[in-house]
């Protein structure tokens, strides 16, 4: 498949031992060469996530995005859920080439009033997270109706299709194996509940608690999972360097394997290279075919 995947990079988050320090310090220093880096490594956003930032958050907000912007054109994704630190962000941001993200909207009333008017006013876009009143959508027909809600209400104050984000809410596949389905259910089924909508999600929770050196195929397998359901985006690791090729399309061979497995084909494992079996049993783990367990790749 030749379509651009849209990639935002996840790496200027506030959880970094070096770059929650320089939040909390005020220190630029390690903000800009982050988002120089993450720049460099050819990402087309770049999210903030400054973490729940109850105390001074919308001051912290500001200053972030104004550090950043200083050594980066990119669009950037706010993330915190603290409104305040949101339009703080919304207010000082400057549309150099693309427009601000808010990230994210859930589908619960408290936080679509509060936040969908901010992408209204300052001409935002928005993550519209899949994620309702009691918490974790249950299966592909939710994930569509809290869509159905996130979109009337941004398109009714303004915001374009193409402005708004779908997330489903990637699960963990060690804890959560059997929604990963319905979120790809909710991809091949996204146009026609939300025209003209893009998507995103946050890639690498399908292989959070997983073992660290197993993590990479994990992602990577699953966004060729999701590039077969007609995903056009994804919150990675900025420097995962065979994820930046498949979302480029340069593992075309790869991700028509991938498809071949989720269409039910037969493949013989046997006439694989070492490396084709190994994202074939990745796939079939991810698809809930295998269950999971940290030698699923020894099998």
């Amino acid at each position: 498949m030749a379509q651009h995947i849209y990639l935002t990079g996840e790496n200027l988050n506030v959880i970094s031992k070096t770059l929650g320090p320089a939040m909390k310090n005020r220190d630029p220093g390690p903000i800009r060469e982050m988002a120089e880096k993450e720049t460099e490594a050819g990402v087309d956003f770049i999210d903030l996530n400054i973490g729940p930032a109850r105390k001074g958050g919308a001051e912290l907000m500001e200053w972030i995005v104004k550090t950043v912007q200083e050594v980066s054109d990119l669009p950037l994704f706010l993330d915190t859920s603290n409104v305040e630190a949101i339009e703080a962000g919304l207010k000082v941001y400057q549309p150099k080439k693309g427009k601000a993200i808010i990230n994210s909207i859930m589908a619960r009333p408290e936080r679509m009033e509060a936040l969908i008017p901010l992408a209204g006013k300052y001409g935002a876009g928005m993550v519209a997270l899949l994620w309702g009143p009691q918490g974790m959508p249950r299966d592909t027909d939710e994930r569509a109706m809290f869509l159905a809600d996130l979109y009337m209400a941004a398109t009714e104050v303004g915001v374009a299709p193409e402005d708004i984000f779908v997330d489903p809410i990637i699960t963990p596949v060690n804890v959560q194996q059997d929604q990963l389905p319905h979120c790809m259910g909710l991809y091949q089924a996204q146009e026609d509940l939300a025209p003209g909508c893009r998507s995103t999600n946050g890639l690498s929770n399908v292989s959070n608690g997983a073992p660290e050196h197993l993590r990479p195929i994990l992602n990577q397998t699953f966004l060729m999972l999701l590039i077969n359901c007609g995903v056009q985006g994804a919150i990675v690791d900025a420097f995962d360097k065979p994820l930046q090729d498949i979302a480029r399309g340069k593992m075309p061979e790869l991700v028509d394997l991938v498809g071949k497995i989720m269409n039910g084909e037969e493949v013989d494992v046997s006439k694989l290279s070492k490396e084709e079996a190994d994202y074939v049993k990745t796939t079939n783990v991810l698809l809930g075919k295998s269950l999971y367990s940290d030698s699923w790749l020894d099998l």
